[in-house]
């Protein structure tokens, strides 16, 4: 790393600038502060900074216009753009606009170090390259885990491998899919979605691949199947846990050697498609228990993201609430409802097994049924009245540690913190570690802390051997 390196942070919050200045200069940085962006401008014309940490949202040249600027004129200059607006429009324009990462507020000051050191070593090459008409899907999320969902989506949009996103029903995962397609180079071309669990299997060949006239009974002409329609664009493959085992197969070829030929049919045919995959079923435990071929696995597990279930990032259920009214309402030309602090306290206690999906149908009908402007208890299903109950009875993590103070405090104890602060963060810890195959970036990110805290973590806990 350059010997003071120079850093300059531009944000209209004197606070931020205070906290990022004392982190960075205690890391060896030289730097220097600016409240607007304009005078960055001015000033990167005389004298160039090694990195530029900018806020997106400011009076004036917002982050982004500075961003554009910057790779425009001096894109040897990495950028690292921060925000407290966490949606996916942010991260995505972020990336295309060519910034070098995307750091959503409140973060890790240990991270913020982190990421100017990785700036200054990788600089400009980490670039996502940008796209003339960004669209994206309605994804929000404020979690950490949805965050880096949305960076994994900033970087994958102008690659062409194979994706395979994986998470509960109900999360999102074509919106994911389409969000990375809306943002690729493929973004003129198809997008062709199947879901193959719909589809009866003795079908599903002829679907994918299309058919010749009189292949079988009742195949009156030529098909094109799927990736013949995909042509060009991108391939969506929906719950691909549920695909046949000989279809895998036919399936593998095509991603092994871009080829297939349709049903009854005897003419090689390309394929330039992008596949996108996505399952609610633990594929490797399938490729264990011989009903997924691991070759395939492989081929489709390129690059995976995860999306967590709604029950672990309870803190974008108001704003996902909020939003799918507003969208209710436009369907239904009305005012959008409002909910009161209590039913948004029981929105956030329910399981919502079906996640996302479940709370935008919640959502719609509290816009038809409801009969005053703002929704009140009275107005929520029988089930979410009492979800309340739900969440803090039966065996859950949170009642099972109930159990356990109550009967230290019976006998006595005291400073059970010390007790069971540590065991937790050794659980979550081991748990993140192997879910990332050891990468401690990844699992630092998956819980929430920087790469430096995740490291010091397990030394004090004696796990870093």
């Amino acid at each position: 790393m350059k010997t003071l390196a120079t850093v300059w942070i531009v944000d209209d919050d004197a606070s931020i600038r205070w906290v990022l200045d004392k982190a960075l200069s205690n890391a060896g940085f030289k730097t220097k502060l600016f409240e607007n962006a304009d005078d960055v401008l001015t000033h990167a014309t005389q004298h160039q900074p090694d990195v530029i940490v900018t806020d997106i949202r400011m009076p004036g040249t917002s982050g982004l216009e500075l961003l554009d600027q910057m790779v425009s004129e001096l894109p040897e200059i990495p950028v690292i753009v921060m925000t407290a607006h966490s949606d996916l429009d942010s991260a995505v324009s972020a990336y295309q606009g060519g910034a070098f990462e995307y750091l959503p507020k409140p973060f890790d000051l240990e991270e913020a170090v982190a990421l100017v050191t990785k700036a200054l070593q990788k600089q400009s090459s980490a670039r996502v390259a940008a796209s003339e008409n960004p669209q994206v899907g309605q994804m929000i999320g404020e979690a950490p885990a949805m965050q880096t969902v949305f960076r994994m989506i900033g970087r994958l949009a102008s690659s062409p491998m194979n994706v395979l996103i994986s998470g509960e029903s109900g999360t999102g995962k074509e919106l994911v899919a389409k969000a990375i397609y809306q943002n690729s180079p493929r973004a003129q071309e198809p997008f062709v979605a199947i879901n193959t669990a719909a589809i009866p299997a003795e079908l599903l060949e002829s679907e994918l691949f299309g058919h010749e006239k009189g292949a079988f009974t009742g195949a009156e002409g030529r098909r094109r199947g799927r990736f013949e329609q995909a042509e060009g664009g991108t391939l969506f493959l929906d719950e691909i846990g549920d695909m046949p085992l000989d279809l895998q197969t036919r399936l593998l070829r095509v991603l092994s050697d871009g080829s297939f030929f349709r049903v009854g049919g005897h003419e090689e045919l390309k394929a330039n498609v992008r596949v996108i995959s996505a399952t609610n079923q633990n594929l490797p435990e399938r490729v264990q228990a011989g009903r997924f071929r691991e070759d395939l696995y492989h081929r489709l597990n390129v690059i995976g993201i995860s999306l967590p279930p709604l029950r672990e990032r309870r803190e974008d259920i108001p704003v996902l609430a909020t939003a799918f009214l507003e969208q209710a309402a436009r369907e239904l030309n009305v005012e959008p409802k409002r909910l009161d602090e209590e039913v948004l306290k029981q929105l956030c206690r329910a399981r919502w097994s079906g996640n996302v999906r479940e709370l935008e149908n919640i959502c719609r009908r509290l816009m038809v049924v409801a009969p005053g402007q703002t929704i009140t208890p009275t107005d929520l299903p029988v089930d979410l009245m009492h979800a309340g109950d739900e969440t803090t009875s039966g065996d859950t993590w949170q009642h099972l540690l109930e159990k356990a103070v109550s009967s230290r405090l019976s006998g006595g104890q005291n400073d059970m913190l010390a007790e069971f602060g540590p065991d937790f963060e050794r659980v979550l810890l081991r748990t993140a570690l192997n879910f990332t195959g050891g990468r401690k970036q990844d699992a630092a990110r998956w819980i929430g802390w920087g790469r430096n805290t995740l490291t010091r973590k397990l030394k004090e806990l004696g796990l870093d051997r």
